[in-house]
């Protein structure tokens, strides 16, 4: 396959930037492309798939979504990876609290997912193939975070097939005891396209939602007003 490819019409690899920000909204990467970068150009619109490059304090990004789930996603993730040669994708997505101590507008970085996914089906024999980020990215992340003063949880992620999933009560409460943080839809995908390509991923999460609480944000807010995430995967981007 060469470029455009069927689902990103950038006609030159110069046109994407080496780190993309990854929001499953189109409009959310919209959002930050008006709010946080500078000198931005259009790169991609095909399938409503927006996509921008500009920069940020000086540091050239990239930012584009992917739609929701791992099947849409991961069409972008291999060919950024793949045919662009991109070196780093950072998801910035909103996901649902499955602890107690994980709030409403709370940060989470996964260290790594788990997903019911089928994905990894012979690709490793009977090895339940464990999904995970780069990790020296995952820790500047992480120390930046701090330093900007926001209250952030490092752990294991679900990433779900299903968004009106019909997880049985005793696989939920099995997956809060072992520690799971919250139930997102892309980053297991992610974590796989970037080891398979030998890039780095991250995913970084905004809680917009409490399974626990059964409280829930506004679609508005979802789109607009998660800028501490926004901000965070800015910074550590790579150049």
């Amino acid at each position: 396959m060469t470029i455009p490819t069927p689902h990103i019409s950038a006609t030159s690899k110069d046109q994407i930037a080496k780190t993309v920000l990854m929001p499953g909204d189109p409009l959310r990467a919209k959002f930050i492309a008006d709010n946080f970068l500078e000198n931005v150009e259009q790169f991609n619109e095909t399938r409503g798939m927006l996509g921008y490059t500009g920069y940020y304090k000086g540091k050239r990004v990239s930012v584009m979504g992917s739609g929701m789930g791992i099947p849409s996603s991961m069409i972008y993730y291999n060919e950024l990876f793949n045919f662009y040669d991109v070196d780093c994708i950072i998801r910035v997505g909103t996901a649902g609290s499955m602890q107690e101590d994980v709030k409403l507008h709370d940060i989470v970085i996964a260290t790594s997912a788990c997903s019911e996914s089928s994905i990894n089906d012979n690709l490793f024999g009977n090895i339940h193939f464990s999904s995970t980020p780069n990790f020296e990215l995952l820790m500047k992340a992480y120390n930046k975070s701090i330093d900007l003063g926001y209250t952030t949880h490092c752990g294991q992620v679900h990433s779900s097939d299903q968004f009106y999933s019909e997880m049985e009560p005793k696989v939920f409460e099995n997956l809060r005891k072992y520690g799971i943080l919250c139930v997102e839809m892309e980053s297991y995908g992610l974590f796989m396209a970037a080891r398979k390509h030998g890039k780095k991923g991250l995913g970084i999460f905004t809680i917009s939602d409490s399974l626990i609480e059964n409280l829930a944000d506004s679609a508005e807010n979802r789109q607009k007003s998660y800028t501490n995430m926004m901000e965070l995967a800015l910074e550590v981007a790579e150049d």
